[in-house]
């Protein structure tokens, strides 16, 4: 068994139109998060933590920030192809466990389809990923509402099911 962890922390982007992102599910009541792709701080979490688990680095390196061919590209993307890197080492993903952190906009309404959405990029059935939010009790930036984290730990297996 290998374990991972991941965080990822974005602001928002003011004046941008487009709902917040966050585990692949468009989110309304906050703009999109800063980011070269589509500033999904969630699956940006998740990718790390799978990459620390299968010892692969990290999201910068896979994908740099400053690379066009990631320019906007839909994070579930980028989770799918981290997930065929992990299969390809031999791994199996046999849980995620995800904590978002944010004062705007509420996320409980939304767990549900996050955890759905992730699964799906991991191809795994959604009783393997656990989606959670909670605030940052007023404290930073994260508090004051300007931004938004994540942290996941992922557990990869070797294991034939």
């Amino acid at each position: 068994m290998r374990v991972g962890h991941g965080y990822d922390v974005h602001r928002f982007r003011e004046g941008d139109e487009r709902p917040l992102r966050l585990g692949g599910v468009d989110v309304p009541g906050a703009p999109r998060l800063e980011g070269h792709s589509d500033g999904d701080a969630l699956l940006h979490a998740v990718i790390d933590a799978l990459l620390g688990a299968a010892g692969e680095g990290d999201i910068g390196r896979h994908f740099p920030p400053g690379d066009p061919e990631y320019h906007d590209i839909d994070s579930r993307e980028l989770l799918r192809r981290v997930t065929r890197l992990v299969l390809s080492h031999g791994f199996r993903v046999r849980n995620v466990d995800i904590t978002v952190i944010a004062e705007r906009p509420r996320l409980q309404p939304h767990i549900l389809a996050m955890r759905d959405s992730v699964a799906l990029a991991l191809g795994v059935e959604p009783r393997f990923v656990n989606v959670k939010a909670t605030t940052n009790e007023g404290l930073g930036a994260i508090g004051a509402g300007d931004a938004v984290a994540a942290l996941a730990v992922a557990l990869l297996t070797d294991e034939i099911p």
